[in-house]
């Protein structure tokens, strides 16, 4: 056996042990399969968020485009700081408070409670786009799987995805959001060990950080630019924007903020954005400098840019190391898929079956079925990964955008503005979710801006200004009672 599968079966197994642990912890009952009942250790919760926010982009989407662009790709890391500490500043206080109190386990749970919708209006539309776009997330991560693994053991990606996908799925259905917490705790330390490592290395390789830029402007000199090479002013704009709109996407994505549900208390917010944002400086630069640094070794001998992660490992450590880059990356991917998971599974099992079909199910049947509509979930995530030929950069970018505009304005508005409506919430998800799908698939406006910014920005006036209509007719902010 080599060592490169040696090490990394190590982690696989690692994992599935990590599932038989907590599978008793989760039985209990439907709020611990679903927020680990608030009681779990606050940096367990910060890095979870980390590993769950950035998935296989930041292990191979991102140093892709690195590799392919150069440093212009830094504005997309500059938009994930960006995005991240506003969560943390602006969104994770007052929605840890307010899910507290409403006993809300999901976001449309929180949605429907914030607005006393009787109606149920909020909760199945924004249960629909949940389970719609998570799907198409789980199947581009899925992708990824794939990827890594089939350039690793030369094996038929599709093999590579069930592989990956069969892990997650163990570990998922056994353990819930404390295993899949767990495991991205884990995974996450993996992830940026593995980013700094490779860089110091390449750092070493190139003969000194005072040569990587020459190094790599010998091979391309566009790769050593800001613009990346853009000379139009307008085109120049669109890269940077572009990058910057990925930090709009944060507060729109459940499987981000269900983390801040999740803590203890409000008093733990500080602790765990100290934690998240440490993380998340040191493993997108890292990210962005690994496919930057890899140009002048692998231009012109892989034709895939998202290869490159491992591709470059190979080529500059020995063979341990690799299993533990492999391990890595394979961890960017699960770290996301179990938590995307376990929110697709709550949006059909607490948000409709719980709440409109059978209030009186027993909480051993609740934590059943959700492990059923977790294989299910999974199944069709793998089927549409099978046709997918989008790179999972590009697929990630447009699941992200499709959450972060149905989501993110509502959110953020329900959060600081007393006056908005139910009508105000419902009309932003459907204008921002509507936004995405067109934008994405009309060449010529996909072209010319990411679709994540109109989105965003559709939605955001949209409930603006269907609140200020609905005063008087729309259920405004309900403040709850009690402690």
């Amino acid at each position: 056996m080599s060592t490169v599968l040696l090490v990394f079966l190590i982690y696989l197994v690692g994992m599935v042990v990590v599932g038989i642990v907590t599978a008793r912890l989760a039985s209990k009952s439907i709020d611990d399969f679903i927020l680990g009942g608030r009681k779990m250790w606050t940096p367990v919760i910060a890095l979870s968020e980390k590993g769950t926010d950035m998935s296989a982009w930041l292990l191979i989407g991102l140093p892709g485009q690195a590799f392919k662009m150069g440093i212009g790709a830094i504005w997309a890391g500059i938009g994930v700081w960006l995005g991240s500490l506003f969560n943390w500043v602006v969104i994770a206080t007052p929605l840890r408070k307010l899910s507290g109190k409403y006993n809300a386990l999901t976001v449309p749970d929180y949605f429907e409670s914030r607005f006393d919708d009787k109606s149920h209006m909020l909760r199945i539309t924004s249960s629909i786009l949940i389970v719609f776009f998570f799907t198409l997330y789980v199947s581009a991560q899925v992708v990824g799987a794939g990827k890594i693994l089939a350039s690793t053991f030369n094996i038929h990606q599709v093999i590579g995805m069930a592989i990956g996908l069969s892990i997650i799925l163990f570990y998922t259905m056994a353990g819930g959001f404390i295993a899949e917490s767990w495991t991205d705790f884990f995974q996450g330390l993996i992830m940026v060990v593995a980013l700094i490592l490779m860089s110091v290395v390449g750092i070493i390789a190139v003969g000194g950080f005072s040569n990587v830029f020459a190094k790599v402007g010998a091979i391309d000199t566009k790769a050593v630019l800001l613009s990346a090479g853009n000379s139009g002013t307008a085109l120049y704009l669109g890269l940077i924007l572009g990058g910057l709109a990925i930090g709009f996407g944060y507060a729109g994505q459940p499987h981000i903020v269900m983390r801040y549900m999740a803590l203890q208390d409000t008093k733990e917010v500080k602790k765990a954005a100290i934690i998240a944002m440490t993380w998340t400086t040191f493993a997108v630069a890292g990210a962005i400098f690994v496919g930057f640094i890899a140009i002048p070794f692998l231009r012109g001998e892989i034709t895939d840019p998202e290869y490159v992660t491992l591709a470059f490992a190979a080529k500059i450590l020995p063979g341990w190391l690799v299993g533990f880059i492999l391990a890595a990356a394979t961890a960017a991917m699960m770290s996301t898929v179990d938590s995307q998971l376990l929110v697709a599974t709550s949006s059909i099992t607490e948000d409709i079956y719980r709440k409109l079909i059978n209030p009186a199910a027993s909480q051993k049947h609740l934590v059943l079925l959700a492990r059923i509509f977790t294989v299910v979930v999974a199944v069709i995530a793998f089927v549409l990964g099978l046709s997918a030929e989008q790179a999972v950069y590009w697929l990630v970018l447009y699941a992200w955008g499709g959450l972060a505009a149905s989501f993110g304005p509502p959110l953020i508005l329900s959060l600081l503005w007393k006056r908005t409506t139910k009508y105000g919430v419902f009309t932003g998800m459907i204008v921002g979710a509507v936004t995405i799908v067109v934008w994405y698939n009309v060449p010529a406006l996909k072209g010319f801006l990411y679709e994540l910014i109109p989105g965003f920005f559709f939605s955001l006036f949209a409930t603006w200004i269907v609140s200020l209509f609905t005063q008087k007719t729309g259920t405004q902010i309900q403040e709850p009672t009690g402690n």
